[in-house]
């Protein structure tokens, strides 16, 4: 491409960036403003919850986010039916009786997809239990709460060809002097970590220098559950980060981290999901795509070569295989697609 076309695609890159970071500050769906929990009901009912969640059960902080959200969104719904202080200033839980855990479920159908109401289903039945079990109420009101169906959802992915623009972003903007060297490196090595090793953004920015072996080419990564596994990385990550060490990177001790910002701090999720929104526009590709997304490449690319799927569940982290079959229905369907395309009697 000649130097003036590229610019042009750099500028427009940029206008998009700038419609994304908007679009990223509205409010998300469902999302809702105005009442809030009391200070009472955190300190007596909710704090005590969040707690047991992080530090006994070792659940993430976005799980323990979404948790409080949940509980926010009922607390305000509750108290648009008056009942807020009945059932959290009162402690008379005997008004949370079927019909009224019903209406609500309806309602909230109204506001959130099927996925994010079973989420928050899941989050008050766990609040309800936690309570149970230490004796404050006597039945769980959102055990057995009929739920609409989920529908079925092959998990996203990038091709090859649409990583390799996705990767080579950084290096344009670069070239063009849309971006300084640290940001470009910096950024490329955070998509060549997140696809290369297929972690999780909360794995990226939680990395530390000293949990990356180099001659092992390995990274020592703490995932879902607080537990430990090891995640190759590619030689291309190993690369890039070598390169960020050397040049860019102002501490890589055992405890300083991989992913840092211009004032060398550790980037925050959010930050990582922003820098990524900038590079598919470039790449013209949805904007709506997460970090998530190059992990769903990372197992699909890894089984459409031939990886044996309980290899892939172990580089993945998942407990359950059950939970890897699914990149094995993404790869069916790319096998017909392809079948479909190229046979004469498809």
């Amino acid at each position: 491409m000649k130097p003036r076309a590229e610019a042009e695609v750099v500028k427009a890159s940029a206008e998009r960036e700038v419609r994304v970071l908007n679009d990223a500050a509205t409010p998300e769906e469902g999302e809702t403003t105005g009442v809030v929990m009391t200070d009472a009901m955190m300190r007596e009912w909710v704090g005590p919850f969040l707690d047991y969640l992080e530090k006994e059960r070792r659940y993430s902080r976005y799980t323990v986010r979404n948790y409080r959200q949940a509980l926010e969104n009922f607390y305000r719904w509750l108290d648009g039916e008056k009942l807020a202080e009945t059932v959290f200033g009162e402690g008379d839980f005997a008004a949370l009786g079927k019909r009224v855990v019903r209406d609500f479920v309806i309602e909230a159908q109204e506001r959130f997809d099927r996925r994010t109401l079973h989420n928050h289903v899941s989050g008050l039945r766990a609040f309800f239990k936690f309570w149970l079990m230490r004796g404050k109420v006597v039945r769980n009101p959102f055990v057995g709460v009929p739920l609409p169906k989920l529908e079925k959802r092959l998990p996203q992915f990038l091709t090859e060809e649409q990583m390799k623009r996705l990767l080579n972003g950084p290096q344009r903007l670069l070239e063009n002097e849309a971006i300084d060297a640290f940001t470009a490196w910096r950024d490329r090595l955070a998509m060549e970590l997140l696809y290369g090793g297929g972690l999780r953004v909360s794995e990226v920015v939680g990395l530390n220098h000293g949990d990356v072996e180099m001659s092992n080419g390995v990274a020592r990564v703490t995932g879902k559950g607080r537990k430990e596994r090891l995640c190759p990385l590619g030689k291309v990550a190993l690369a890039v980060l070598r390169k960020f060490q050397t040049e860019f990177a102002r501490e890589t001790g055992v405890d300083a981290p991989v992913l840092v910002t211009k004032a060398h701090e550790r980037m925050n999720a959010r930050a990582v999901q922003l820098m990524l929104k900038r590079y598919l526009a470039l790449a013209d590709l949805p904007h709506g795509l997460t970090p998530h997304k190059l992990r769903h490449s990372y197992a699909t690319h890894l089984l459409n070569a031939g990886a044996d799927l309980r290899v892939v569940q172990e580089l993945l982290g998942h407990a359950s295989l059950n939970t890897t079959q699914v990149y094995t229905h993404v790869s069916v369907a790319r096998l017909k697609e392809i079948y479909a395309r190229a046979h004469p009697r498809a």
